[in-house]
């Protein structure tokens, strides 16, 4: 007997009126230099490759030629020739080594290292990080690194009856990078420091442009688009770089945020800011199951008969089944939170809620901007 089943979740209709509410959000006081960076202010990503030794038969197997290719190298340099093809060792991992290189680096620095495995190794616990030079995306190098690893997962048993926690192929090497090249932007040399928002806003922008004239006393600072700042350093008095973006991060504005709703589709998560309204919206939710049932039945050939066939008949039974739809009003100016409640109370589940919120936004009737991630 085969069984099969549909559903179909209806959303029977939502009306949305034509009059609209423009809810203006609440303005909040925050510093200068929590939404925004200082142009060409910034970490740089930087990665190498090395292996790991000192496993405990938990590394790469023979099938990853590149790892007994690595070590047959690093031995030769130490004077040693082994033939790569020849050489099984299960205590060495081939790994990737990545880091952040921050803004004003100096020479000598410590920097925190990730080790990831790039093989079949099962285990990088115990293992040591052979030395690995790190490039920034020019090719050049400017750090290096080398030392234990420490994980925050391990692995146990056989092939048949194992345990695992986390990932035991990941590990870092806290301070156990060195910066070798001297990478800080010489800020005497420049003639205009640049804010950027981390938001694009026009009146963030404006308002932040605003202040700062109003600390100096003078027209310093122009805004160049809804992301940027330009301040002039020459025109603002202060001798010190360092001072002048001190004196400005320092300084507070009001922002609006914008009103948003974020969904996610594939897991039903809603985050919505508190500020994010309605316009009168009536929405009407019902549901139609449908099933279809598929039975066999064996039809056999009379007694004695010569040409007769057995076959397999189906039958079809379809059942329909329809659940009174349910109904909610909102008022004009009804938070997001009021519809999800009230969404809720009628049985919608969050997969519904999305979809909902997105009828409701293509009709005009939620006033915020709507993200799907």
């Amino acid at each position: 007997m085969g069984h099969r089943l549909l559903k179909f979740a209806l959303l029977a209709a939502i009306f949305v009126s034509a009059r609209v509410s423009y809810g203006v959000t609440e303005a909040k006081t925050v510093l200068v230099r929590d939404i925004t960076t200082i142009s060409g202010v910034r970490n740089n990503p930087l990665v190498g490759y090395s292996i790991v030794v000192g496993l405990s038969g938990t590394g790469d197997r023979q099938q990853t030629q590149f790892t007994t290719q690595t070590l047959a190298n690093i031995m030769q340099r130490m004077g040693v020739q082994i033939p790569a093809n020849s050489v099984i060792v299960k205590n060495i991992a081939a790994v990737f080594v990545t880091a952040s290189l921050p803004p004003f680096a100096r020479q000598g620095m410590s920097l925190d290292v990730t080790v990831s495995s790039i093989g079949d190794a099962k285990s990088l616990e115990g293992g040591v990080l052979l030395l690995a030079p790190l490039h920034g995306p020019d090719g050049q190098v400017y750090a290096e690194a080398q030392g234990p690893l420490t994980l925050g997962g391990y692995t146990a048993g056989g092939a048949t009856n194992s345990k695992q926690l986390n990932h035991p192929t990941v590990g870092r090497i806290p301070n156990g990078g060195t910066v070798e090249r001297d990478t800080a932007i010489d800020l005497s040399r420049l003639s205009t420091v640049s804010l950027v928002l981390r938001d694009a806003d026009f009146t963030s922008a404006h308002e932040i442009s605003e202040v700062i004239n109003r600390q100096f006393g003078k027209p310093i600072s122009t805004v160049l688009d809804s992301r940027q700042i330009n301040v002039n350093i020459s025109s603002s008095g202060v001798p010190s770089v360092p001072d002048l973006i001190s004196q400005i991060q320092n300084l507070s504005i009001s922002v609006h945020p914008p009103a948003k709703v974020a969904i996610n589709e594939r897991t039903g998560t809603i985050v919505m800011g508190g500020d994010v309204k309605l316009s009168a919206v009536s929405v009407l939710h019902g549901s139609l199951s449908v099933e279809v049932t598929t039975t066999f039945s064996v039809s056999q050939a009379a007694p004695f008969s010569k040409n007769g066939e057995t076959v397999v008949v189906p039958q079809q039974d379809v059942q329909a089944k329809e659940t009174s739809a349910k109904s909610i009003r909102l008022a004009e100016g009804a938070s997001v939170e009021e519809l999800i409640n009230g969404l809720q109370t009628m049985g919608a589940t969050a997969r519904d809620i999305v979809a909902i919120l997105q009828a409701i936004k293509a009709a005009g009737g939620l006033q915020a901007e709507l993200e799907i991630l």
